[in-house]
């Protein structure tokens, strides 16, 4: 299953949200959808849309704070975690289990102890600190083939300027989704993100 790298954060989604939410990204072109676990019942969330959309898509989870989230997370049918920092405990339990690893991280010595402890890819995070030069600078001294995603602070009006930078992608928090927003509302929103970042990936 081959994806666009655009992660859709679904903070704050509830169970009975996440199924036609998640739908309507899929058939916009985004694949990869995490539902943070500071987000009500996020498991029960997670577990619904991997088994409505599992064989399409890839459900995570994100604010991944500890090995516990990690089981739990794994034991709902999620595939991939994202942490807002880099803790090799929750890297380490993340690649043990088989799922994919993207921590966040803001300093070149976050991005080494990420790397050295098995992380699938990096979530420079918040990107609109560290800025397209300050990622550019960080990428320099990174595995060039290593998947980078910018996260906060992204969106379509700016993801050439990441690309730019050496990102690979980028994860879309509050641009495609709020509480309260409908389906429809995050369909209209995904399908301008991907169309930007297929122009820009297409370059």
């Amino acid at each position: 299953m081959s994806h666009r790298h655009i992660i859709a954060i679904l903070r704050g989604i509830t169970p009975d949200e996440a199924v036609p939410v998640c739908a309507e990204l899929v058939e916009a072109g985004i694949t990869l959808i995490e539902v943070p676990l500071n987000s009500p019942d996020a498991l029960t969330s997670i577990s619904r849309a991997k088994a409505a959309l599992g064989d399409r898509a890839e459900i995570g989870a994100g604010t991944v704070l500890s090995v516990e989230d990690v089981n739990a997370v794994n034991e709902a049918g999620g595939t991939f975690i994202v942490s807002p920092d880099t803790n090799a405990a929750v890297i380490g339990e993340t690649v043990r289990l088989g799922l994919k690893s993207y921590p966040g991280v803001f300093s070149p010595s976050d991005a080494f102890t990420a790397i050295r402890s098995g992380a699938t890819g990096l979530k420079f995070f918040p990107a609109e600190v560290l800025g397209p030069k300050g990622i550019k600078a960080m990428k320099a001294v990174l595995p060039p083939a290593l998947p980078v995603y910018a996260v906060g602070g992204a969106n379509p009006d700016n993801f050439h300027e990441y690309f730019a930078a050496g990102c690979t992608g980028f994860g879309l928090g509050t641009y495609i989704f709020k509480p309260g927003m409908s389906a429809t509302e995050v369909a209209e929103r995904a399908a301008l993100a991907v169309a930007a970042y297929d122009k820009g990936a297409s370059k």
